[in-house]
Parts: structure tokens; sequence; C-alpha cells
């Protein structure tokens, strides 16, 4: 079976895989736990590995009224109207002035199933929806984030098109695909099979698999009942279009999920449907649909599938530090112009000449002497951080810059709830720091999410009073990328935690060799221990040497290079060489 299904996606490859996306998709939803930039790096993740071209990806049509109705009642859909009704579906809180926002988004998101599923059945392959996958969307309802059964509204528009052959949805998500069995309940032409961790609802169905495997489920259990429950399905019904609701959610690292699946597991699941989706001489198109997945590590799992679609292997993803680098490269020259926002207006006076004509104006601040107030916004904007800080919950942003000994310090809070203290992010440029360098010198850094409470799956770490945001790699990026633009040789800063030591190390390198040295073999003796009990042994003088003497902790002077200066004094023969010196000597256990 797999056999034949490499031979089949041979044949894709070879024409490229069609991926459906808009960058609308980045508005997300405020409070919904799903990451707005999720389909981004899917799509930057195959970019950087050579499998997307610019013309394999589409944007969709939001689904018309006409649709929406072939699969909803009229009275669900003027209830739509009302932010109420989308507040009870989504979880959070709707504003009137957010409703339409809402759901014109959900809207472009079915019109984006609907144009995969014209892609696969126009190419006979598979084409790939980097969103959707709404499945608890009923006739007369809406739940679990879903306003509209995308899947359903595909099908019934194809449907009333004249496609009569028999359909399967394919729904691995975490959580029970209720809403699509229970409108395809009476019709034995859509197969509904799911795999979820309880049911949401009534499970009859003419023709259906509903599987509830409750609560911390390993990939053993999973895969042995995917294989056992599935390939009869996939012979006896003979589909002649597929969909699969490929959700990260099931990985022991969603932010909202209760199963234990890892990457190899959820590889393997994808494989599998794809396999028997593409089996035997009557292979189907076959329609894949993000649906769930929830935290930063989502796309991951998403982007090792497509890897495997495009190239035939296994593969894993670009590190998610180098996504976000390519990112922020890709917005240099908007970046750029966030700097000159006064460029092209004639006859116009800039802060630096307004404070230099009135004695009594205090020079105005820039953050890194390079960005005002403004500027800083726009380019904090453009690169989808304030994205996402509106996507975690945060409505009415406010941006400031204070003066700082010798910069700024940029903070970003949220006047929803009084004053919330998000971001503070004090940085300046300094020519002190390595002899002949100039650099970003990174003082202090605050991330924070104060809507959040410590828990199991996130502990508190030293240093912490909230859960972190969740955005270094992206204000890092934003100061690398600066120093690229403008000739700075690199990004300096002092890890006081182990923690923060431990973070990025693709591109972070301690000055000191012996510090380098010292990071590689606690970061041995605590080989498998979870980052934050790895944290707290180091700091609780759990790790010892080789004479059973605990480890003082001391914080480490580090740099991201960026010239190829600074590269060679953190890297090359000579630091290599101190390193092994210095971890020869050192010998650390943990109790």
């Amino acid at each position: 079976m797999l056999r034949f299904a490499r031979r089949s996606l041979q044949r894709l490859r070879g024409r490229g895989l069609p991926v459906v996306y808009d960058a609308r998709y980045r508005q997300g939803v405020y409070g919904v736990p799903m990451d707005p930039l999720r389909g981004e790096k899917i799509l930057g993740a195959l970019a950087e590995a050579g499998y997307m071209r610019r013309d394999l990806v589409s944007e969709p049509k939001p689904a018309s009224v006409e649709n929406l109705l072939k699969v909803h009642t009229p009275g669900y859909l003027q209830d739509l109207q009302e932010a109420e009704t989308l507040t009870r579906i989504l979880g959070v809180e709707v504003l009137p002035a957010e409703a339409e926002g809402t759901l014109e988004l959900q809207r472009l998101m079915t019109g984006g199933t609907i144009h995969a599923t014209r892609l696969a059945l126009r190419g006979g392959g598979v084409a790939v929806h980097l969103g959707g996958g709404f499945h608890h969307a009923q006739p007369d309802a809406g739940l679990g984030f879903c306003v509209f059964n995308d899947v359903a509204v595909a099908i019934r528009r194809l449907r009333a098109r004249g496609f009569t052959e028999p359909v399967l949805v394919v729904d691995l998500d975490l959580h029970d695909g209720n809403g699509t069995r229970r409108i395809f309940a009476a019709d034995p032409t859509v197969h509904t099979f799911s795999i979820h961790n309880e049911h949401w609802g009534d499970t009859e169905a003419v023709a259906s698999s509903s599987i509830a495997l409750g609560a911390d489920v390993d990939d053993d259990r999973f895969l042995a009942t995917l294989r056992e429950a599935l390939p009869p399905v996939c012979a006896a019904f003979r589909p002649g279009l597929v969909f699969y609701l490929a959700g990260s959610d099931p990985a022991r690292d969603d932010l909202i999920g209760n199963w234990r699946l890892g990457a190899a597991a959820l590889l393997e699941r994808d494989r599998l449907v794809t396999a028997l989706a593409r089996e035997g001489p009557r292979a189907a198109p076959l329609v894949v649909l993000l649906a769930g997945g929830y935290g930063p590590h989502a796309w991951s799992y998403s982007a090792r599938y497509l890897l495997w679609l495009a190239s035939g292997r296994a593969r894993e993803p670009v590190a998610e530090e180098e996504l976000v680098l390519a990112r922020f490269r890709a917005l240099r020259p908007e970046l750029r112009r966030a700097e000159r926002e006064d460029d092209g207006l004639p006859f116009s006076l800039s802060e630096e000449d307004l404070g230099g004509l009135v004695p009594s104006a205090a020079r105005p601040v820039r953050f890194l002497s390079l960005y005002s107030r403004h500027a800083a916004e726009l380019a904090l904007e453009r690169a989808g951080i304030l994205p996402q800080l509106r996507a975690r919950g945060f409505r009415r942003l406010r941006l400031e810059l204070d003066a700082a000994d010798g910069g700024a310090t940029l903070r970003i809070a949220c006047e929803d709830r009084g004053d919330e203290r998000l971001v503070e992010l004090r940085a300046h440029r300094s020519r002190s720091l390595l002899p002949g360098m100039e650099l970003v010198a990174l003082d202090w850094l605050l991330l924070q999410n104060p809507r959040e409470a410590f828990s199991a799956r996130r502990p508190q770490l030293p240093g912490q009073q909230y859960p972190g945001l969740g955005l270094l790699r992206e204000f890092m990026s934003w100061l690398v990328v600066v120093c690229e633009t403008h000739g700075l040789d690199g990004v300096h800063f002092v890890s006081a935690h182990y923690h923060v030591a431990t973070q990025s190390r693709r591109l972070v390198r301690p000055l000191d060799p012996r510090d380098e040295a010292r990071l590689r073999r606690i970061a041995e003796a605590v080989a498998g221990v979870p980052l934050p009990e790895a944290t707290r042994a180091v700091e609780e003088g759990q790790v010892k040497d080789a004479d059973g003497v605990p480890l003082s902790w001391q914080p480490v002077a580090s740099v991201i290079p960026v010239s190829e200066r600074l590269q060679a004094l953190v890297s090359g023969p000579a630091y290599d060489e101190a390193v092994a010196r210095e971890s020869a000597r050192l010998v650390h256990t943990v109790r």
C-alpha cells in the first residue's frame, strides 16, 4: 500500500504541491489560542526547503451566502450578525466592532476549502488548505471556534454541481467531528471517520465511524487504533474524494490538548491516511486541512507532513529561529521605510529639526537611534508582532518610548483592563563592549502575559512573574535584521538564568569559550529533563562537578553574531579548541 502511494505521489511531486492561503488569515480572533502566523510559518518552511513556488500558492474568495445556505439555516446565518452569537461560538468575547471581521475570516477560510477541493479534483492529486477544518459547526449552531462547517459546504456545493462519487471525511483532530457527522447523518454517500478524545453528542449516522479513546493517549495506542479502523472503511467505501483534517492538537505539547503523541507518530498518521487515499487504481483526490492546533509549535507538525508530501522523504522543518529571521529579512524594505516614515513629504520638519529649532523642545526619543514611536509601532505591526499580541486577546495596545542611559526603552502595554504591561525592551548601540565593533546591547527584555497562570504544563521559571508571551524569537530577529541593515556587528546580552542561556542555541554563542563548554556540559547532565526542571536543578545546586561540588550558576555574556568578524570571534578553530580544553576539564552530574 505505501509502495503504491509512493509511486502516485511521485507524479504529484513532479507537478508541485498546490497550496491555498491568504495573508488575511493572520488576522486571527482575539483570545483564541491559535497562532495567527501558523500558515505563514508552514509556507516559510516549504520555501526554505525549496519546495514552494509562487505559482503553487493561490488565494481563495470568501464563500458565498448561496453556498453557506446549502448547509446552514437562514435563521442561524441571520443570528451570526450579532456579536453575542459569535461570543458563544468562539468562547471569547467578540465586540460588536469585531463581529464583521471575525465572520469574514471564517467565510474566507470556508472559501479556501472550496478552492482546495477544486484544485484537488482538477489535478486528481493532493491539494492543501492552510486553514479550515471547522468540524464542530452544525446547520443551526456553531461551537468550539467553528462558525461555518467548511467541509460540509464544499461537499454540498459539489453535489449541487453534479459530483456523485462517495466522499470520505477522515477527521484526526483531537476533538470529535460532531458537526460534520450530524450534517451527513442520513447521507450514505458521505462517510465521516473520526478518532478523538471524547464524543461531542450523538454518534448515530448511516455512514460513520466515531471512536473515542479518552485522555492521555500515546503513540502506540493511537496508531494501532488507526491501522485497525481506517483501512477497512477505505476498502469498503471506495471514496472518490477524501477530506483529511490533519489536526496537530493531539501533540503532547499542544496548549489545550490532552493526548501525548510525538512528532514521529503524527507524521506516520499523515502518511498512512495519504497512502489509503491514494491506494490502488482508484486513487482519490485528497484535500488536506489544518484543523486544530494550539500553541507556538503547532505549525511544525503540519510542516513535516507537507515536506514529506513535497519531497517523498521525512524532513525536519527549518528551525523556528531561522524561519522567523527569514520572515523579518523579507520585510526589510518595509522596516527601512518605517525608519524613514517622513521621507517624501515636502517642506516637512523632522523631529530632530524641531528639537534643534525650539530651545524648550526636548530632543525626541528614538529606539536604537532609528525608530520614533510611530516608526517602531509601524515596524512591529508589519513584522506581525502586534497582530500576535492581539490574537492573544490584547485589543487596545499602547506603545511608548522612554529615554534610557544612552538608548531607549520600548514598552507595550494593553489598556483593556487598566494598564497591563506586556513588553519592556531596553537596548542601545554600543562601541565599548568589544574593541572595534558596534553592537546592539540588549540591557533588559521582559515578555509576559499577565492574563495567564502558571500550570503543570507551563511552570514558573526563575525571574518570571507571569508566563511568557512566546515572542522572544520575534524580538531578537528584529534586532538581528536591524544589525544586518545598518552594518552593526551583532546583538549582545547577558543570560541571567539557565533557561535563557539555552534558548536559540543555533544562533547564540557565549563570548567566553569557557561559558560555552560549561553550557554544553550542563546540557549533557540534564539531558532528557524538561527545561523548567533543568533550570531549577542548575539554580538550586543539583548539578555538580566531578568532585561533587555544586555548580554555582553565573550569568553568561552572549552574542548573536551578524558580521563576519564577530562570527570569527565566537566560532572557528581557536574558539572550538578552547571549548574542547575546558570541556575536558569539566564533568557535571545531576542529583
